[in-house]
């Protein structure tokens, strides 16, 4: 019974260990009736505690256009909750916090370049 009891709790703990929250691809998009001058889209894929991707502000004002974004970041560990790293190809950066809430993540720019807005909410675009 005692080792029933351990393998159910081993299974449960990577169970846990595997909910990745944050990968697929979001952005700012699906915004209805709402006036933007760009369109944020960032794809990343979480392994446990790790972040990696990609990100682009695309824009018909070239000034705001951003070219593809390296994104690496980690997740903290009850795994709402993620601090990531945007680093363009001229080594400007600029770091932001995200919060996942049921298939919405809020990004908030904490500091850095301007190569991404403040903040803004993303909806879930692809798994």
């Amino acid at each position: 019974m005692k080792k029933f009891l351990f393998l159910a709790f081993l299974i449960s703990l990577q169970a846990f260990s595997q909910q990745n929250k944050f990968s697929g691809t979001w952005g700012n998009q699906k915004c209805k009736d709402c006036k933007k001058e760009y369109i944020f889209r960032i794809t990343i894929a979480q392994s446990n505690y790790k972040i990696f991707g990609t990100a682009e502000v695309t824009s018909e004002h070239k000034d705001l256009n951003s070219g593809i974004l390296e994104v690496t970041g980690h997740v903290y560990p009850h795994g709402d909750k993620a601090q990531i790293k945007l680093k363009d190809k001229d080594g400007i950066s600029s770091s932001a916090v995200l919060f996942v809430k049921d298939d919405v993540i809020q990004f908030t720019k904490n500091g850095g370049g301007d190569v991404v807005p403040k903040e803004m909410i993303l909806n879930k675009l692809y798994e």
